[in-house]
């Protein structure tokens, strides 16, 4: 037996399983489970569908469970925007002969017009969508990965929430959207601080940073590089993954030594971990293996075993954060790296590990639910130090981090900048709602084993003036070029005048614009399409045009028409000034 659910909108859910609860408020339905079985909640647990009216070619976007994904295309021809699907032999969650999942929410444009379909909450199930045909008739599957937990295990019978949202502003509509989703899960009070400006270690030295290093990089702090505040110290400190308070050989005089140098010199430490990874050589796995998630048979559970195997130090094994040991180790390592060493910036990676399947210390607890403790162990440790989220499960993050990695990671070359432009750009409007987004660091010159040509550097830099959200530069200091000098300086402008992202109006991404201020409006422009392109940038009042990042005035008078013309993946940042 099912009942139907109307929307105030319109919309209207078939819920199929009479042993749940729907409780509506306008166009938002909060699930909870009311029903006697204790049957085990499947990995497809349907909560309702609902009629996806929209015509073949109507334009998707989909979000993935973790930070490497998404989709975009159409309902026949759907198209991962990341290296890595989650249907892919690395990113593996789900077979990859099981129909399409799009995780969080799925927005659908259709002759300007949007209706998003979205997971409002994410306390303990993660929550996807799915587009099926049924009885003659395209549907939208809304569904919960219940984990095969079994109810009276449970720590709640609340379920998740959801919402279908209609409007012809593609702004407008993820505001609403995000006001939902913070009225679940308030942001931390970071998401309103201006995003950090500093240096990041890893793309200029990677897993070879040495305490030298850092020390050489914090020579050039100065000048037209005053501007950076934050020195991150980043993969490559530690002696082994999960032994996080004890560095390498390449680091003698300690952590705690350096960071305080950081500070004399007016700069705050930042620095990166892991927490939810342990390798084999480390502490924490030859001492507490009772700490591990693990099979249903009780072996030890390593990464490679269900997903991805990890970028280095592998195999991974992961810590439970059901255990209340966990959590309490988790609260001292954050807390001891804050108060003795004086960190005042987390980079926490691999989170999306810490939400894997497996067997925990709490029976009926979920991923997503452990992964939730522990980092509410985290914050704890944290206090008012600000926590970045890197290659994590996005929905399941939400409330528990500052910054949020938006993007895969970056690298010198056109196909990865391309690449990491779409999946900023698709996630740019969570920026100051959700969390501030981090578009990764700004590599703005070539390495010897990682060069490319100064145009792709140019699009590169257009991405990051067009995101904002946080400004690490991850080049050498001592390397820096005239022009990624002149390129730091004008998104440190950026920056002092707006912390907003540019607004797209479109899923088309080639057009983003921002009020800086008063006097001065920014117009980004893309073209990720295959053929030159001309788009035309229009103002409410004449102004002059100029080329953001040359000063080269682009008009002889004051005009309220500019057409700009575009090859193939390229960009253009241009200035109004009124």
């Amino acid at each position: 037996m099912s009942f139907s659910v109307e929307l105030k909108n319109g919309h209207s859910l078939r819920v199929r399983d009479i042993n749940l609860q729907a409780d509506l408020n306008s166009n938002e339905v909060r699930f909870s489970y009311q029903g006697l079985s204790n049957d085990p909640i499947s990995c497809g647990y349907v909560l309702a569908i609902t009629e996806f009216t929209f015509a073949h070619d109507a334009i998707l976007l989909a979000d993935g469970f973790q930070m490497c994904t998404q989709t975009t295309g159409t309902i026949e021809t759907a198209e991962d925007i990341g290296r890595h699907s989650e249907q892919s032999q690395h990113y593996r969650i789900y077979s990859s002969s099981a129909p399409k999942r799009y995780y969080n929410y799925l927005l659908v444009e259709e002759d300007s017009d949007y209706t998003l379909f979205g997971f409002t909450s994410c306390y303990r199930f993660a929550g996807y969508f799915e587009l099926v045909e049924l009885e003659n008739h395209h549907w939208v599957k809304i569904c919960l990965d219940g984990e095969d937990t079994c109810p009276r295990d449970w720590s709640s019978t609340q379920l998740e929430s959801i919402v279908i949202l209609k409007g012809d502003s593609l702004a407008q509509l993820y505001c609403e959207y995000a006001h939902l989703v913070s009225h679940n899960h308030p942001p931390r009070q970071g998401v309103k601080r201006n995003s950090p400006i500093g240096w990041c270690s890893w793309y200029a030295h990677y897993s070879n940073v040495s305490e030298q290093l850092v020390r050489d990089n914090l020579k050039y702090m100065e000048g037209s590089l005053e501007a950076i505040e934050y020195v991150m110290i980043d993969d490559g400190y530690q002696m082994f993954m999960g032994d996080w308070l004890a560095p390498s050989s390449q680091f003698p005089s300690g952590i705690k030594s350096l960071a305080q140098e950081i500070k004399r010199c007016g700069k705050k430490p930042a620095i990166w971990l892991a927490p939810f990874i342990v390798q084999a050589e480390s502490e924490i796995f030859c001492n507490h293996k009772d700490w591990l998630v693990t099979h249903q048979d009780g072996s030890l559970l390593k990464a490679e075993d269900i997903t991805y195997d990890g970028w280095r130090c592998t195999p991974w094994y992961i810590l439970d954060a059901s255990n209340p040991n966990v959590q309490e180790h988790l609260t001292n390592i954050i807390n001891t790296m804050r108060k003795e060493w004086g960190i005042e910036l987390f980079k926490l990676d691999a989170l999306y590990w810490g939400a894997l399947k497996g067997s925990r210390a709490q029976s009926g607890i979920t991923g997503v639910e452990a992964f939730r403790l522990g980092m509410e162990a985290i914050n704890e440790g944290a206090g008012n130090a600000l926590i970045l989220g890197c290659n994590a499960p996005m929905w399941p993050s939400l409330g528990f981090v500052d910054g949020m990695r938006v993007s895969d990671d970056v690298e010198r070359d056109k196909t990865r900048f391309i690449q990491i432009a779409q999946e900023a750009f698709f996630r740019s409007w969570q920026h100051r709602k959700l969390w501030l987004i981090d578009p990764d660091c700004a590599t703005l010159l070539s390495l010897p084993d990682q060069a490319t040509e100064q145009s792709n550097f140019e699009f590169h830099r257009n991405v990051l003036l067009t995101c904002g959200g946080f400004l690490m530069s991850g080049d050498p200091l001592s390397q820096m070029t005239p022009f990624a000098k002149s390129t730091l300086a004008r998104l440190f402008v950026r920056h002092k005048h707006n912390q907003n992202s540019a607004r797209f109006s479109s899923l088309s991404l080639d057009h983003a614009y921002l009020r800086m201020n008063k006097k001065n409006d920014l117009h980004c422009v893309f073209n990720f399409q295959q053929q030159i392109q001309t788009i035309c940038l229009m103002s409410d009042v004449p102004v002059n045009w100029y080329d953001y990042w040359t000063g080269e005035k682009l008009t002889d008078q004051r005009t309220d028409l500019l057409k700009v013309s575009l090859e193939s993946m390229t960009s253009r940042a241009v200035l109004t000034k009124r």
